[in-house]
């Protein structure tokens, strides 16, 4: 399911990516955009675009720490401690 969400996402990112260039490129060939300004559009869609893969990746990754907690997974940390445990018993 996460699998899932996350290639509609960036599909849906695509997708728009591609629609919104056209578009820039159509004003830019009828001379309401500037190259400068066209530039300029695309990296500030770029920045934005970077911030939301940044904001996109730490919510991905709290809603699988939860799925691992609500599963009861042991996770490296768990499996570090218990391997401690088991040091100190051995000895």
């Amino acid at each position: 399911m996460v699998k899932k969400l996350l290639y509609l996402g960036l599909g849906g990112a695509l997708l728009a990516k591609e629609k919104i260039e056209e578009e820039i490129e159509k004003l830019s060939e009828k001379g309401r955009l500037s190259k400068e300004e066209v530039k300029k559009i695309i990296d500030e869609a770029y920045k934005k675009g970077e911030e939301e893969e940044k904001r996109a990746k730490a919510e991905l990754k709290k809603l699988l720490k939860e799925v691992i907690k609500e599963s009861g997974l042991a996770t490296k940390k768990d499996i570090q401690e218990l391997k401690e445990e088991i040091a100190k018993l051995a000895r």
